[in-house]
């Protein structure tokens, strides 16, 4: 009798060991040579279901053990079957889990795929993960023995005073789908609120969008506010601007050989900074007959608003050596040359009434 008893005993721990040591192998040996099979036969976006069955592969063994060893064990019906529906309960939740994580992959997979159409923000991870995880639960609720039809109706009827009690939630919800549908702000575009604020979206959630600015600062703003707020976006229809910088030169310049030394300078800029766009052709544009001198603008391209700042520096600084070279004189702006003039008239009214 003694015997049977450790017989008993042994019998369902060895199954339960065993299904845990063959999930132990699952992950570490199969799973490796399952991931280079599916690399081998070219199958798409494999990394992703992969994974996500390699992570519950233990535990689904391990389950299976468990299974096996209730199976073993002379128990009463109902005791029976309420373990039974235990292990199946954590089988569908397992699987839950599993089915969440590949859906959620997949939609950051397409979003960078087909970037520009469905930008990968958190709002849609966390919309997919939601409506897996809910169906999951009725899944659940229907192999506990318990009728969703009731659950359905009541989700029905406490929807109403949820939306309710939810205005801004759901309006910021439905703001922030609005905005990455309408694709007039996606991740990585710079914009500029019309309260001055400015920085890179970062990302879009069920609730805020986050924006990151130059100066590594976040901002995070509601995404009602968002949508209902003018904005300006230097990343569409494309991420490259155009760069304008002002210069004076004296009426003694040759404008002909201005024209021909800024456009070498500005190509050469083009070509050799940072940020700056090769194949565009500057512009420079002669537009004013100031009072002591001619104005022109040079137009530059840069490929992103935040490299606008480094290709003006440097325009500036080869162009100023250029016309140094060159013996081109500079003007100032008219209102300096009015504050160096009174500062002269001043200084010579003071000598005469010393004298």
């Amino acid at each position: 009798m003694k015997i049977e008893s450790i017989y008993l005993l042994v019998v369902p721990i060895g199954l339960v060991l065993g299904g845990y040591l063959v999930g132990k192998i699952f992950q570490r040996i199969a799973a490796t040579r399952l991931a280079e099979l599916a690399k081998k036969s070219g199958w798409q976006d494999r990394d992703i279901i992969v994974a996500a069955v390699a992570s519950v592969a233990g535990l689904w063994c391990t389950l299976l053990g468990v299974h096996s060893a209730v199976m073993s064990l002379p128990l009463r019906p109902d005791v029976s079957e309420y373990l039974r529906k235990l292990i199946m309960s954590g089988y569908i939740v397992s699987a839950t889990f599993v089915l969440a994580r590949i859906a959620v992959g997949y939609v950051h997979a397409h979003a960078v795929k087909v970037r520009g159409v469905l930008p990968s923000t958190t709002i849609f991870s966390n919309i997919t993960r939601v409506a897996v995880y809910s169906l999951g639960a009725l899944v659940l609720l229907q192999s506990l023995g318990i009728p969703i039809t009731p659950v359905l109706g009541a989700l029905g009827v406490g929807g109403l005073a949820v939306a309710l009690a939810l205005q801004d939630t759901l309006s910021n919800l439905f703001s922030g789908l609005h905005l990455i549908a309408s694709r007039q702000v996606r991740p990585g575009d710079f914009i500029q609120l019309s309260s001055g604020e400015e920085g890179y979206v970062t990302d879009v959630t069920w609730r805020n969008t986050t924006i990151r600015e130059l100066s590594d600062n976040m901002i995070i703003v509601p995404n009602s506010q968002l949508a209902a707020s003018r904005v300006r976006n230097f990343c569409q229809p494309n991420s490259e601007l155009a760069v304008l910088v002002e210069v004076r030169v004296d009426y003694s310049c040759s404008l002909e050989g201005v024209e021909r030394i800024t456009m070498e300078v500005a190509r050469e800029v083009m070509k050799d900074v940072s940020g700056g766009v090769p194949s565009f052709e500057p512009l420079v544009r002669f537009h004013k007959f100031g009072e002591s001198s001619v104005d022109f603008t040079v137009t530059l391209r840069a490929t992103e608003f935040t490299d606008q700042d480094l290709i003006r520096h440097e325009f500036i600084k080869r162009l100023h050596a250029r016309y140094e070279r060159e013996g081109i004189e500079i003007q100032p702006p008219p209102t300096i040359g009015y504050i160096k003039s009174d500062h002269r008239t001043s200084h010579s009214n003071r000598q005469s009434r010393a004298s």
